[in-house]
């Protein structure tokens, strides 16, 4: 796996040691959450797990659908992933991928086929148009082909067709190498599911989630809560759990209250004052680890001031990250951004930190005048209306440290796209969340390819870093290799100095203490059971 070529067939008895130790060294990473280190000697010997029970989780917003094509935000994946399967899963860490519904896979010398070995011992969920039979390649190949055909957010790119090629095996073809196939097999827009039920219920199958997961949807109160039951035929380790009741609650202090009287055990996205409520209650836990989530202050490459190198640097030098950061996170939750990719991706160097510019007014008035403003200059910041404290204290800072009078563009989601996308924003206040594989923030924020959509809408091009950034997924599909890759691409965008990088925020939870074995994960899936080793019980 890691650090192996994928052309040779991966064994499962390698991935369950590497799930092993990603079990054993997850817990020892004192970065990984704001639990201390008494709090987890706790939960480490909370004994032998119980069984039983059911777990109440609070969703900070509500799922419109669950149909894998349809869905859009990462609250309805939450649930999802309790319901059904994807071939393939990350470890806990999100360095590697693990067996799920695949065991094996393997990758064609020219990275255009990828084959995998199926389970065969997979039964779906019982519904209405079959009664809970057996899943078969034909079920990956419908599913695998819907997605790569209808999906809503184009969760399947680049794919061609799937082929059955053996009674548990099938062959994905790709219209040309993409090493980041594997991350998007990962994700819950391509679970698997059964063509009865998705054609049987038509536009309603949203709502009726059939999948071969650990627990199977019991009943859905439209806007209140959705309980899921376990799913006895499920392939994996049995479920400790007898259900879990999502319940939806957007109102984020109602959230916390719900948490604290009990009603919920579970409360996701604690953000702002109440993390500090959770922190101080004797009887619950706050988790929060750094997110698969940067935010960033572009600066248009192409026009206007900010076109020259010198003028981005000076800007970049003249902005103190730190205060930004502190001043829109009080409560903690954020940490100091360095550069276009966050720390939880394996493509991160801790090395490459020291080439993001640091605070030094002084030296930036100097490169403002040696670019030819030493008065400095009138520009616009386009940004929502939840990026304000951002761009207030950003705008306060421009103005005292070089004389640059920024103008805040608050505009709704669709007048930012547009504005941004085209170039027409000389400065404009983002966030990028993805998946671990550094394909998915730099090719998308920094390749020549995007320039004229959102992520590339500053306009940065260099041709060796779209060398590098081609080469990425296209040469090799080992980890290690693609990760020097990137890194070297790090480094020539760090040294253009194309935007300034701001803030990664948490992903964040408050738990009861007597929840076992929960934690938050860098890319907001809620894991509750998971071929990843996580099971979740409820300490009685």
């Amino acid at each position: 796996m890691k650090g192996k070529r994928l052309s040779r067939w991966w064994l499962l008895v390698v991935a369950s040691l590497i799930l092993a130790l990603t079990a054993c060294s997850s817990g020892s990473n004192s970065n990984s959450s704001s639990s201390t280190k008494e709090e987890k000697t706790e939960s480490a010997s909370a004994g032998k797990p119980q069984d039983g029970g059911t777990l109440k989780v609070g969703l900070s917003a509500n799922p419109k659908t669950m149909d894998p094509i349809k869905y859009t935000g990462v609250y309805e994946s939450q649930v999802m992933r309790s319901v059904a399967d994807t071939l393939i899963v990350y470890n806990k860490d999100l360095s590697d991928f693990l067996p799920a519904l695949a065991t094996e896979w393997k990758v064609s010398d020219d990275m255009k086929v990828y084959t995998f070995k199926l389970r065969d011992d997979v039964y779906f969920q019982p519904g209405k148009f079959q009664d809970g039979r057996k899943m078969t390649a034909e079920d990956v190949k419908y599913s695998l082909e819907r997605s790569a055909k209808q999906s809503a957010m184009n969760r399947l790119r680049g794919v061609d067709k799937v082929e059955v090629t053996g009674e548990n095996e099938v062959a994905i073809y790709l219209t040309e190498p993409n090493a980041a196939l594997m991350p998007m097999l990962t994700d819950a827009g391509n679970v698997i599911v059964p063509k009865e039920e998705v054609e049987g219920w038509g536009d309603q199958f949203g709502s009726h989630l059939v999948g071969t997961g650990p627990f199977k949807i019991e009943s859905w109160d439209q806007d209140s809560q959705i309980k899921v039951v376990r799913h006895d035929k499920y392939w994996g380790e049995k479920p400790h759990l007898d259900s879990v009741v999502f319940k939806i609650i957007p109102d984020p202090n109602m959230m916390v209250n719900s948490l604290r009287s009990g009603d919920i055990d579970v409360g996701m996205d604690v953000k702002g004052q109440n993390r500090e409520l959770v922190k101080q209650d004797s009887k619950l836990e706050l988790l929060s680890k750094p997110a698969l989530s940067l935010t960033y202050l572009d600066l248009n490459n192409k026009k206007g001031p900010t076109a020259d190198k010198k003028v981005r640097e000076a800007i970049y030098k003249a902005t103190n990250i730190d205060e930004i950061v502190k001043g829109v996170n009080k409560w903690g939750g954020a940490e100091k951004s360095f550069m276009a990719l966050p720390k939880g991706s394996w493509g991160y160097s801790k090395d490459l930190e020291k080439l993001t510019p640091t605070y030094d007014p002084k030296e930036a008035k100097k490169l403002l005048a040696e670019a030819g403003y030493p008065d400095g200059f009138k520009t616009e910041l386009y940004l929502a209306e939840s990026r304000v404290p951002y761009g207030t204290i950003f705008q306060n800072q421009m103005k005292k440290n070089l004389n640059i009078d920024v103008e805040l563009k608050v505009v709704e989601w669709g007048t930012y796209s547009d504005t941004v996308a085209k170039g027409n924003a000389p400065m404009s206040i983002g966030g990028w969340t993805w998946y671990p594989d550094p394909y998915f923030f730099l090719f998308q924020l920094f390749h020549t390819k995007q320039i004229g959509a959102l992520g590339n809408g500053k306009g940065y091009e260099n041709p060796e870093v779209d060398k590098l950034l081609d080469r990425a997924v296209t040469e090799t599909v080992d980890q290690k290799e693609r990760a020097k890759l990137y890194q070297q691409a790090l480094e020539i965008i760090l040294k253009d100095v194309p935007r300034i990088e701001l803030d990664t925020v948490d992903a964040s939870a408050g738990i009861a203490k007597s929840v076992q074995g929960f934690d938050v994960s860098p890319d907001y899936s809620l894991q509750i059971v998971n071929p990843n080793g996580t099971n979740v019980w409820l300490k009685k």
